[in-house]
């Protein structure tokens, strides 16, 4: 429940207030507001003259503590104080789920923690004769969203993990509020600090693994460099020697043919002369005989 919901339920017995201007009426209407539902913070109501003006009445100033009580006191302190009215079976219960947000809102010691919440300690400090009304005082403040908690009864303990915040300050409480909130604070920036120090450690392990995988990849892309080159030269040392063999190869088929040219020629001049290669030496001879004979015809038509 949050506290405009209670402010809006104390609202009427507020405007009552302004209106009670008898100590009869204003004791009246203190109990009709701590008798009433979803009614959980007074201080409102407390601040009223009418209610005001029951404090140190003989008669009815015990009204003005009852409300105190409510305001921000415990069913402890109800049973601590004399003098006080009798309560009906609403206001106990009121006060009695009042004292339970209390209880649960306190600040529990290391070695305390169970024994705050358990059965026992809750039925003494509520006085609560049975664990049976204990669990059924828990549920009503769970199903009245005063608390959030479950039951435990195999272990006989409450677990309360929150709190409505709607019990009103008590006079003097600013100063320990302030020294908590204090505290809470220190304990923020110390988170902060922590907080801090590890994403510092995260970026700093990131910008590291970021260096080793670039120093990788350049690693890599040399080493796949070099095995390229390797076998570009293996490449170009093999074309080069085919070419080398091509023209080599070549080079030998010119002096071949140079070479049988040489022949030709020289067999064509000296053929008739009865000289000539080894090669073309049968063909030089035949021209060189019948160019003998053809002179010899042109002798004898001469001689004729």
């Amino acid at each position: 429940m949050d506290q405009s919901r209670a402010l809006n339920a104390l609202a009427p017995y507020v405007a009552l207030a302004k209106s009670a201007n008898s100590p009869r009426a204003a004791a009246d209407l203190v109990t009709q507001a701590t008798s009433a539902n979803n009614t959980y913070v007074f201080a409102e109501l407390l601040q009223q003259p009418n209610v005001q003006a029951l404090a140190g009445q003989e008669q009815y100033g015990a009204f003005h503590e009852l409300l105190k009580v409510f305001a921000w006191g415990t069913w402890e302190s109800y049973k601590a104080t004399q003098g006080l009215p009798p309560l009906s079976d609403a206001q106990a219960t009121k006060l009695r789920l009042l004292s339970l947000l209390t209880i649960a809102a306190q600040k529990p010691t290391t070695t305390a923690i169970e024994t705050n919440l358990s059965y026992a300690s809750l039925c003494t400090r509520l006085d609560l004769p049975s664990p049976i009304d204990l669990e059924h005082l828990v549920t009503q403040a769970i199903y009245n969203d005063l608390i959030s908690a479950t039951l435990n009864p195999a272990a006989q303990t409450v677990v309360i993990t929150s709190v409505a915040p709607l019990r009103d300050l008590a006079p003097g409480s600013v100063a320990d509020m302030i020294a908590e909130m204090s505290a809470w604070s220190g304990r923020c920036d110390s988170v902060l600090a922590d907080l801090e120090q590890e994403i510092a450690r995260v970026k700093a392990n990131a910008r590291r693994r970021h260096a080793r995988e670039v120093k990788a990849e350049k690693q890599k892309a040399a080493a796949e460099t070099g095995e390229k080159g390797g076998t570009s030269g293996v490449l170009a040392e093999s074309r080069s020697g085919r070419n080398t063999r091509g023209a080599t190869k070549k080079a030998e088929e010119d002096d071949d043919d140079y070479g049988d040219a040489m022949e030709l020629d020289g067999g064509s001049g000296m053929g008739g002369l009865g000289g000539g290669g080894k090669k073309r030496s049968s063909g030089g001879g035949g021209v060189g005989g019948a160019m003998a004979g053809m002179m010899g015809k042109l002798s004898g038509k001469g001689g004729r």
